[in-house]
């Protein structure tokens, strides 16, 4: 297997609110995961960072020999336990009421593969050489969309398309969907909106399918978003499960 993960400020925001991480525990499980942050006063930064440090340390200390059933439920307490510490720093922390992050994860074992998200960062995989979604963004145009009051195509443009549904930080009580994928994806992909935002999913696909290493995939695609505007912070999470797909020699 080989994996990367790197984020960037982009072209127009100041500091970069977004937090990546990649982590392999004793048993060779791996967990990826995108945050992106919310909030004035560097308060988006600080709970993206509490949920991706949080996720990582908790996945190497207590991620061991777990099956399908019981990664679900830590998913879930571990979501639960991470929307806890934000409203915790915040109230700590007046001038960071409000604060927020997005989420999305992915678990790779030999046994399954999971995904989960909160929010709009997206979760795909690769497999025989397409790129696929897996997860579901919690934006008000998404909900638009599902219900049938607007298209994909006026989505894209919408001005409120940005308007999240779901995030850590936004209530007490907080559920993370969960996706059970078939172990026969070749990758997992994980980004944060400021790379959906300026690239197509197929633009995406073409640099993942390319002769290039990994970690020159990964920064080729920020350097497309950031030629198309930057307008966002962009973070990227990236496992090849196959050594000699898309590439890889």
């Amino acid at each position: 297997m080989k994996s990367f993960c790197l984020t960037d400020t982009g072209k127009v925001r100041d500091h970069n609110e977004d937090s990546v991480i990649i982590v392999r525990n004793k048993n060779n499980d791996y967990l990826l995961a995108v945050s992106d942050g919310m909030g004035g006063h560097s308060a988006g930064e600080v709970a993206s960072s509490i949920a991706i440090s949080y996720l990582g340390k908790h996945f190497q200390e207590t991620f061991l020999n777990m099956n399908k059933e019981q990664a679900i439920e830590w998913l879930r307490n571990s979501t639960t336990e991470i929307n806890h510490l934000i409203f915790s720093y915040a109230d700590d922390h007046p001038e960071s009421k409000g604060m927020g992050a997005t989420l999305v994860v992915a678990i790779n074992t030999k046994d399954y593969v999971l995904y989960g998200n909160i929010g709009d960062s997206s979760g795909f995989v690769m497999k025989d050489g397409k790129l696929h979604k897996i997860t579901y963004d919690h934006t008000l145009v998404n909900l638009l969309v599902t219900a049938g009051e607007l298209t994909k195509e006026e989505a894209k443009d919408h001005p409120k398309k940005n308007v999240l549904m779901k995030a850590l930080g936004a209530t007490k009580n907080i559920d993370i969907d969960i996706f059970d994928c078939d172990t026969s994806v070749s990758g997992l992909f994980l980004c944060s909106d400021g790379l959906t935002n300026m690239l197509e999913e197929e633009q995406i696909e073409r640099v993942l399918l390319s002769d290039l290493t990994i970690e020159d995939k990964l920064i080729k695609l920020v350097h497309k978003a950031n030629n198309r505007g930057g307008t966002d912070n962009i973070s990227i999470a990236y496992l090849i499960r196959e050594e000699n797909e898309e590439g890889e020699v």
